[in-house]
């Protein structure tokens, strides 16, 4: 069924905040002092957005209605996905320290949902901060949810205007991970992963090709879902040509795995008649036979930094963006060689 129009032309549903102060010539944080009382906004100043409003037909939404007067002693968290053991790395080390500081953790996943944007506000009002991974939502959502007041941290994406953010940094391990591969004399090197869908995994292919590059090495890249099924399928298809790439670059220790089982399965000697990689250094990496090279990420230090920072912007301890870069390491192991 077609929404009914506003007054304006709009159709409910479809006006933003943005629309808001477009209309008022103010800024988003302006609308949202003026229609929650959050801080003085001059009588002119107030008069002109709430006859945008009107015009408009703004409806705010749960969220922006109830932050004002938040104490909810919770905070969310906000994953992709929860399969896999990344994803469970750094829900521990937030679970523990938001525990450690008296709150709850609400915990919502985007995948499967129609819009995700709506699940993220519908759980922003019942929260008192909230912490978002990856690109679970844009960022004008990120935007609108801040400029209502809610304390928000970003993980593993590109920081937003005015939000705290915390990242592993992992070009330079990238690098040193396509050194190493170069040391080995390896010249066809095939990265799987999608760069295009994670900030992360694009910076892991950039710092690759950029360590390989210094020798002369172009990887190639194929598409690849972040888990072993598909780290299976992929590696099959790549190995299955007679021109077969020496080494496989796997964006995450769930595809190496996979590419393990699909090497081992025409009878390749992984570690000697390919060398295979991953990232993260989760712990079936650790016990794989051969044992994989991968870089170690802190994840659960993602976590539990991400529910410190958010708890310092709740109690107000600190009032302008944090912005952490945590570092990673290459471990060099079986499944890429011996020696160097």
């Amino acid at each position: 069924m077609k929404a009914l129009p506003t007054p304006s032309g709009h159709e409910l549903g479809t006006v933003t905040i943005y629309d808001v102060a477009a209309r008022a010539g103010v800024g988003i944080a302006t609308v949202s002092r003026a229609l929650n009382g959050s801080a003085p906004v001059a009588e002119a100043t107030r008069a002109r957005v709430l006859a945008a409003v009107e015009e408009l037909g703004f409806r705010p939404s749960h969220a922006g209605t109830s932050l004002a007067a938040r104490t909810h002693a919770a905070n969310g968290i906000v994953f992709p996905d929860l399969s896999g053991p990344y994803y469970a790395e750094v829900l521990l080390g937030y679970e523990e320290s938001a525990s450690r500081l008296g709150r709850s953790v609400l915990v919502l996943a985007t995948h499967g949902r129609p819009d995700p944007a709506a699940a993220v506000r519908d759980l922003a009002g019942r929260v008192d901060g909230i912490v978002l991974l990856g690109r679970t939502v844009p960022d004008h959502v990120i935007e609108e949810l801040s400029a209502f007041g809610l304390p928000v941290v970003v993980v593993a994406r590109p920081e937003v205007d005015g939000v705290d953010s915390i990242r592993a940094d992992g070009l330079d391990a990238a690098r040193a991970l396509g050194e190493h591969l170069a040391g080995h004399g390896l010249r066809k090197i095939a990265f799987l992963g999608s760069p295009e869908e994670s900030p992360d995994v694009a910076e892991r292919w950039r710092g690759v090709r950029e360590g390989l590059g210094a020798h002369g090495i172009e990887p190639t890249v194929t598409p690849c879902l972040f888990d072993e099924e598909s780290g299976t399928r992929v590696a099959a298809g790549l190995l299955a040509v007679r021109e077969r790439p020496d080494a496989l670059v796997c964006a995450n220790d769930e595809i190496a795995l996979g590419a393990i089982v699909a090497a081992e399965e025409i009878g390749l000697r992984v570690g000697r008649d390919i060398a295979i990689t991953g990232w993260d250094d989760v712990m079936a990496a650790r016990h794989a036979r051969p044992a994989l090279t991968t870089v170690r990420q802190p994840m659960r230090t993602l976590g539990a930094l991400a529910a410190e920072v958010l708890d310092e912007r709740i109690t107000k301890e600190r009032t302008t963006p944090r912005h952490e870069s945590l570092a990673t390491d290459l471990v060099v192991r079986d499944s890429c060689g011996l020696h160097p």
